[in-house]
């Protein structure tokens, strides 16, 4: 890595400290390891990071895959820079039950309207059990039953949707709840192996 490029990660790194969950050392090394996955530009194209989420933290779901996509992307130009890379894995990896909260609920809000319908619930819970195929009813009642279930436990003002307030109020109440459409943040264990893998990245 030039010198020039140590500077300004270094630079970069002592400002995103101040916003995330990172120390400047762990984002020093988190952007030596985007830059592993990049081109020179030092940008992040959505396969790509649908192949870090696959083979780092073993995520398979296409749909969801493209929501987090979308939630690193916060320029919207089809690839994540570095501030992003951090900042969103700040959250994905370290985030509080509350950043979580609101993370999940803008990826199960699948149409962006600021809330989530009885229709979004039932694709997602639909793929949810095709993907793990735990019945041999049919997926569409088993699907349509299990929305009424949610509905009931997660939709507070009983207005057949959940707002982002329901959403966090129920999570909240049942942390349980929090990935009930569909796996969006990584397990403990795969974060612990992240963390440990970086930790022992050297610093070029």
């Amino acid at each position: 890595m030039s010198s020039i490029r140590r500077k300004a990660n270094s630079k970069l790194a002592e400002r995103l400290a101040h916003k995330t969950h990172f120390s400047q050392e762990q984002i020093e090394k988190l952007l030596q390891v985007l830059h592993g996955k990049t081109t020179e530009s030092g940008k992040l194209d959505r396969q790509a990071f649908h192949d870090f989420l696959h083979n780092t933290f073993s995520m398979t779901d296409d749909t969801l895959m493209d929501k987090i996509f979308g939630f690193f992307d916060k320029e919207k130009r089809s690839f994540i820079n570095q501030e992003e890379w951090v900042c969103g894995l700040s959250l994905f990896l370290k985030g509080t039950f509350e950043e979580k909260s609101h993370y999940c609920f803008e990826l199960y809000d699948l149409n962006g309207d600021g809330t989530i319908t009885r229709e979004e619930i039932f694709h997602m819970l639909k793929n949810c059990m095709v993907k793990q195929v735990l019945t041999e009813e049919d997926p569409d009642e088993s699907s349509k039953e299990l929305v009424e279930l949610v509905l009931q436990q997660m939709d507070i003002d009983r207005d057949n949707k959940l707002s982002k307030t329901d959403f966090c109020t129920a999570v909240l109440r049942e942390p349980l709840l929090l990935e009930a459409f569909g796996p969006c943040l990584p397990k403990d264990e795969k974060v612990e192996e992240f963390m440990k893998v970086l930790e022992e990245v050297i610093l070029e």
